[in-house]
C-alpha cells in the first residue's frame, strides 16, 4: 500500500472556499481512479496563512500511476489553484505503508 501527501498553504482570508475547493474537486478525482483506498484532507490554521495536507492510501504505485501518469512524485494542481496558494510546492511524498492498525 503507497500513501501520497500533498502540503499546499492558503491565506487564512481564502481557506474555508480552498477547503470546500478540495473537497469537491480532489475527492472527487481520487474516488474515479480504481486503486484509492481513502483520501484525507487535513487543515492547519496558523496567525495568517492555512495549511492543508492531502493524504491518500492506493492499493499500489500503479494505481497511482494511473492518477498521475508516469512522474508519480510531481504534484498535480487544479486551475483554481492560483486563486488560493500562496506557493507551488513541485512534489509530493510517498511511503510505502509498513505496519497498519485499524480499529475494530
Amino acid at each position: 500500500m503507497i500513501c501520497r501527501m500533498w502540503h499546499g498553504m492558503t491565506p487564512r482570508a481564502k481557506a474555508d472556499a480552498y477547503a470546500a475547493l478540495l473537497e469537491q474537486r480532489a475527492l472527487s478525482g481520487y474516488r474515479a481512479v480504481p486503486g484509492n483506498l481513502s483520501a484525507y484532507i487535513l487543515r492547519r490554521d496558523e496567525a495568517e496563512v492555512t495549511h492543508f495536507m492531502t493524504v491518500t492510501y492506493w492499493e499500489s504505485e500503479e494505481c497511482v500511476r494511473a492518477f498521475t501518469g508516469d512522474d508519480v512524485l510531481t504534484a498535480r494542481y487544479f486551475p483554481e489553484d492560483e486563486e488560493f496558494l500562496l506557493e507551488f510546492e513541485p512534489f509530493v511524498q510517498h511511503y510505502t505503508v509498513a505496519a497498519e492498525m485499524r480499529a475494530t
